[in-house]
Order: C-alpha cells, then structure tokens, then sequence
C-alpha cells in the first residue's frame, strides 16, 4: 500500500519550503509522481473601491505574478532534481475566488494533496479556503504542514483521533500507507462515554484490531478530557508522545468567504506543531 500520486501546492510563504520537502521525501518513500501547483490570483479591484486601473497596468502585474509562479516552480524542479526526484510542474492563474475550486479539481486526481497551514498574519482568509477546499470538496485527504515546519516524514509516530464518525474512520483509512512504516501508532478516544457507543463497548478497540490486520501495531489511549477541549487534549497528547503527525476527520463548509468549521478542527488548524491529516 503506497501513495502513488501525491500533490503539494507551493507559494512565496514562509511555509511552502517545508511543505515541498514533505512532499518530496513522502513521494521517494513511495516512488510516487509529484505535481507542484503554483496558483495565481488574478489583479483584483473590488468595485466598490471607485477606482479605475489602467489595464496596461493589471496587464503588468499579471505578468510579474506568472513570472514568480514560474520561478517558484523553476526553484522546485531544480531543487527536485539534487533530490533526485522528477516533478510535474503545475500552473494556474483564476481569480481568487476561484483558486479553492482550481486545486479542488487538481486534488481530485491525487491520492494525496499537501498544503500549508493558514498563516494568519500573512495569508490571510484565502489559504484557509484552500486548505479547507483540499479536504472538504477533493473527496482525497490532505497533508497540512505547520509553517513552522515539521520533524519526521514518513512520520514515525502517529496519533489517530477516533470518535466513531465517518469523517474519521475515512482519514484512517486514508492514511494507512503512512500508517504501516510507522514505529508507534495511538488510536487516541477522547470523553468515550460522551460518544453513544460509536466507539464500541471498549473505546478503540475495534479501530485497533482493524489496524493491526493491515498489520499496524496499535496502542489505544482513552483519555478523559477532564473539561479541556478535545483538540487540546490531541494537542497535549502529541506533544506527550513526540507525534510526527495527527490523523482526523476534518468537518465545515465556507459561507461567504468566511471558513466556518466544527470546532475541533478549526482549534487544530489553529494551533498545530505537527502534520495534520484530514478527510471528510
């Protein structure tokens, strides 16, 4: 079981370097093809601001924008090619509204999409549309790097969030080829009699067997939360254990350009130090 066509978006953030790494040893661990996407908002001014650009001017900055696109993917063949790994290099300039719908309809044709975590003081609500797009509407999970970067890929540790839902059952099952290099995997159940029996009469105990057939040694922490918020107690947990990443299922749905997401998975999107995987 591998990850055979794996996607990872790139950008003049201060994260995508990080990412792109991750792509690259993720797409060596498996001999996977790799495509880099570089998308490109369109000039864009709003009409209410009354302003009129000249259109030799959009034009010029159009131009400067597909010129930093092509350098970022030049910088990433090149840097692929010292890894020893070909890439397929991918370009898209749409306006920015369209941007999340562009690499929904690339994602769709990946077993796996790697993007960044929202960087508020930079990217503003834009990337967290698409980074919300990349596992909400692919119908694939997605790989989110923190933009301070991560510690092992292939993870070695893993903690898998287990509740019982579709959402999750599907970002464990999506996650299984890293799942199985993995040295230590955790089906962590947080507040299980909270859960209405999702998680069967012994809390993650039917995940784990399911999980050691694919021959995946499991431990299973059900832990009280104690009136912390779940995504806390995930956090506090990875933390505790040295986790190279957490596997969940993701949940929201974007509502005038605003990204409106369950709780857990905004906190977590939030706060992580570690890859997060999602799948809805």
């Amino acid at each position: 079981m591998a990850f055979k066509d794996i996607l990872v978006q790139i950008d003049d953030t201060k994260g995508s370097e990080a990412r792109f790494e991750a792509a690259l040893k993720l797409a060596d661990t498996h001999d996977a093809h790799l495509a880099v996407l570089c998308l490109v908002a369109e000039p864009y001014v709003p009409a209410a601001v009354g302003v009129t650009i000249p259109e030799e001017i959009l034009r010029e900055q159009r131009r400067q924008a597909e010129e930093t696109a092509r350098s970022l993917l030049a910088g990433a063949d090149e840097r692929a090619g010292r890894f020893g790994r070909p890439i397929e290099p991918r370009f898209e300039i749409a306006p920015v509204e369209r941007l999340p719908a562009v690499f929904t309809r690339h994602a769709r044709h990946a077993d796996i999409s790697i993007v960044g975590q929202p960087d508020p003081e930079v990217d503003g609500a834009d990337m967290a549309l698409l980074v919300e797009a990349a596992f909400m509407h692919s119908g694939r999970p997605a790989l989110i790097v923190p933009y301070i970067g991560y510690r092992n890929m292939p993870p070695e540790t893993v903690i898998c969030a287990w509740d019982g839902s579709r959402e999750a059952v599907r970002a464990i099952n999506d996650s299984l080829p890293l799942l199985v290099s993995a040295r230590r995997v955790f089906v962590v159940v947080v507040d299980p009699q909270k859960l209405g029996g999702r998680v069967g009469p012994i809390a993650g105990a039917d995940m784990a067997a399911h999980l050691a057939h694919h021959g995946v040694e499991v431990e299973v922490r059900d832990i009280e939360s104690g009136g912390l918020d779940p995504s806390d107690v995930l956090l506090s947990t990875a933390a505790d254990e040295s986790a190279d990443m957490i596997v969940m299922g993701g949940y929201g749905h974007s509502r005038l350009r605003e990204l409106v997401l369950g709780g857990v998975t905004q906190h977590i999107l939030e706060h992580m130090t570690v890859p997060v995987l999602m799948a809805h």
